[in-house]
Parts: C-alpha cells; structure tokens; sequence
C-alpha cells in the first residue's frame, strides 16, 4: 500500500489531546445521586427483570472479545483520509465504552440496592470488553492508548439520575441501531468491509440492545418518568441524541464512503430503528420524516460546522465566531424541539426481541 498512508499516521499523543479536547459531540464521563438510585424499586417490572437479568448473567457473549487475529497493518494501510476517520470512529468508541464501563463500576460500588448493584456489574462487565477490543485494535495500528489515562484525561458531569436513565437508554439502543445497520450493510455488500472489527458487530449490538432493555426496565418500573414534565425531557433527549449523531456522522464523509453508505439515509436508517424500539418505553416519538424535521436537521449541521471551524480561530475573532454560532445551534435545536411529535401507547410488556 503507499508509503504516503504509513508515513501520516498520527502519533498517540496527537490522539490522546483530542480525546482531552472535549466538543458538543464528544463522549462524556458522568456521576450521578447514588443515593437516588438506591430508591429504584424494579418490583412493578421484576417478572421481566428477572428473564433479562438470567440471559445477561447467561454471558453469550463470554467468548466473543477474546483476541483470536491481530489486525496489524490494516489501519495504516488505509486511504488517509478514512484512515484518519476511521480512527477518530475507534477513539470515540472507545471513550464512550469506557465512560460507560467506568460509571457502572462506580455505580455497582456505590448503591446499596441489590438489584441495580446486579445489574451494574453486568453492564461494566460488557462495557470493559467493549472497550479493550478497541484499544487492541488501536494497539495492533501502532496507537497504544491506556484506558487509565481517560479517567485522568476526562472531566465528569453530574447528571440527575433520571436523565441518565433517558441518556443511558437512548445511547445503548441507537448504538445497537447504528451497529445492526453497518451490519446488515455489510452482509449484503462484503467489498466494502475494510476492517475485521466489522464482523464482531452483530454479537456486539446485542449487547448493546440487552443494555437498552434493561434500562427501558428501570425506567418503565417508575410510571412518573413517563408523564408530565418528563414528557418534555424524554423529546430533549430524543433531538439531543438524533442531532449529535447526525452531525458527527456528516463529520466523516470518507468513512462511510468506504464502508458504501449515503450518510444521510443510513442516519435515518438508524432513527427509524431507534424509534421502533423505543416504542417499548418512550410516550412519544420524534417525527424524523417530517420535512420541518429534516431542514432543521440539516441547519443543525451546518451550525455544528461553524462551531467547529470556531474552535481554530484565535483572540477575539475566536469569541465572536464561538458566539454566532453557539446561537445558530441553540436556535436550530429550538426548531428541532418544535417539530410537533408522534403519541405512542406504551405496551404492557416492555422486553422486544431484537428483530433488526
């Protein structure tokens, strides 16, 4: 493969500074009111609880991360520019799998309720896998990144326990979303898979997906996070999650070149899919065909844009950029809550076997 690819490979510590420089769109660390969590009583849904609980405890996925190939020499040999993406995907992946891995720990730790402390060290467990397989990856393309240095790297954000419920919920399952789509893809057309790390994805969203119902457990176990107020907070977080994937999706145009995806429609794709399942928890659903939707969607985009290109300037060229386009995303985000919503009864069962 050309030299010119091996010879622009970034360095560990170029990528350890972007993963200190946080954005809107990066993976955070999170802490919470532990004592909150220790008053959640899954009694209303323990039936469910418990089938969960047993397939997760069941582990089908015990074997699954274990190494088997080193993947040396496949990232370097790619075109620089899905390389560079390709990496920064891996990076991001990687945060997010072990803030993930680092909050359940703290949690399972911290609680003194039997059944969240359960259920933690299940999550943690996945999480820590997830996790390692991308820093082998990362390791194998010459870019060995301790995962120690992310707890020192990382700031921590306190999130009310019923936002990191909605949070949590929505990350796992248009996780699964967004790994099921690349998976089905890439079944049908197998010359674009440029990465062994691809053919772990199905078992992997499954995870994810047993991740998603547990909290869709917890969250249908307690009737108010459904009503009320909580109603407007469940469409922030919906357009929250939709805006950031969106916007870091279109960030990497090589990638999903390669991988022969349209960005746009595989993003949709992927809300379609989150949006069927969140059926299971969720008193609304955002209506993502809605033209309204799709141009504010877009405006979103263009305004995240700028706020990047903001991030380069310097002095007060660099505050007054920062400012235009801080309002632009505020007033875009403003459009995107407004799009009116579709109701959805809530089931009496709240498990669904992933069917995607």
């Amino acid at each position: 493969m050309p030299a010119v690819a091996m010879s622009a490979m970034p360095t560990t510590e170029v990528l350890k500074q972007q993963i200190v420089d946080e954005t809107i769109l990066s993976p955070r660390f999170y802490t919470t009111d532990f004592a909150a969590l220790d008053r959640i009583d899954v009694g209303p849904v323990r039936d469910e609880w418990e089938v969960l609980l047993a397939q997760m405890e069941a582990d089908p996925n015990r074997l699954h991360f274990r190494r088997r190939d080193r993947f040396t020499g496949i990232v370097e040999a790619l075109e620089p520019d899905v390389r560079d993406e390709f990496i920064a995907f891996l990076l991001s992946s990687m945060t997010s799998e072990f803030s993930g891995c680092i909050f359940y720990s703290e949690i399972a730790r911290r609680t003194t309720n039997p059944d969240i402390r359960r259920l933690m060290r299940l999550l943690t467990r996945d999480e820590s896998r997830h996790a390692g397989f991308i820093r082998d990856s990362l390791k194998d393309a010459g870019l060995p990144i301790s995962l120690d240095f992310l707890t020192r790297a990382k700031k921590h954000h306190y999130f009310r326990p019923k936002f990191i419920l909605y949070a949590t919920y929505l990350s796992e399952k248009i996780g699964y979303a967004r790994y099921i789509a690349i998976c089905r893809h890439l079944e049908a057309h197998p010359e674009n898979n440029f990465h062994p790390l691809f053919d772990r994805f199905e078992e992997w969203c499954n995870d994810e997906y047993r991740h998603g119902e547990a909290i869709a457990l917890l969250i249908r176990a307690d009737p108010k996070l459904t009503r009320g107020v909580n109603r407007l907070w469940i469409r922030f977080f919906l357009v929250s999650v939709y805006a950031t994937m969106y916007c870091r999706d279109h960030m990497r145009p090589a990638l999903h070149r390669a991988m022969g995806l349209d960005i746009t429609n595989y993003d949709y794709q992927v809300f379609k899919i989150c949006s069927d399942i969140s059926r299971q928890v969720f008193p609304i659903l955002l209506d993502t065909d809605n033209p309204k939707f799709r141009d504010a969607m877009e405006a979103m985009r263009l305004a995240s844009l700028r706020l990047e290109a903001a991030r380069e300037k310097a002095g007060l060229r660099k505050l007054i950029a920062r400012a235009g386009a801080s309002a632009a995303v505020g007033w875009t985000f403003l459009r995107l809550l407004s799009v009116r919503t579709k109701a959805n009864a809530l089931p009496a069962r709240v498990l669904h076997p992933a069917t995607w």
